[in-house]
């Protein structure tokens, strides 16, 4: 595990596009960097915040998320993205950015922190269960037009 992880919010195009490379191992479909920082400048439009994990001033992982609210979890932070990079996962640095983005929420007054994963990452899974998380659900998702992926539609 990198001994020097920093966590800073990425808010600006220029600050986004060190973070592509690692972004992309979660979400291949994404296809370049000015793409990704402007997909991202618009889901900050709707709330989304990505959170990186810096070790010598490199991008090392990666959570977006948001803070909402519904009557189901009343106030909450969804957890969008969560990835490390590959060369370094099993090093704890997931784990920090989980803590990291839980104490954003406590932080926020929230009452829940929620994520989903596919039913096809088993090892996601029991790295969720291992950092505190329980299943409570399903996710159930119907394409609605041709899916020609834009930042997000997958999961």
């Amino acid at each position: 595990m990198p001994a020097s992880l920093r966590f800073v919010h990425l808010d600006t195009p220029d600050a986004l596009l060190p973070a592509f490379d690692v972004m992309r191992q979660l979400r291949p479909h994404l296809t370049d960097a000015p793409s990704f920082a402007a997909q991202v400048a618009r889901q900050n439009a709707e709330g989304y915040r990505l959170l990186a994990a810096s070790d010598a001033g490199s991008v090392v992982g990666l959570a977006g998320y948001r803070t909402l609210t519904n009557l189901l979890y009343g106030r909450f932070v969804y957890v969008d993205d969560l990835v490390v990079d590959g060369s370094l996962q099993r090093g704890g640095v997931g784990a920090q950015l989980l803590d990291a983005v839980r104490q954003i929420a406590r932080e926020a007054g929230c009452a829940q922190f929620v994520l989903d994963t596919g039913l096809h990452m088993p090892l996601a899974q029991r790295f969720y269960f291992r950092n505190g998380l329980l299943a409570r659900g399903m996710h159930f998702v119907e394409p609605l037009a041709p899916l020609s992926h834009p930042a997000g539609l997958t999961s």
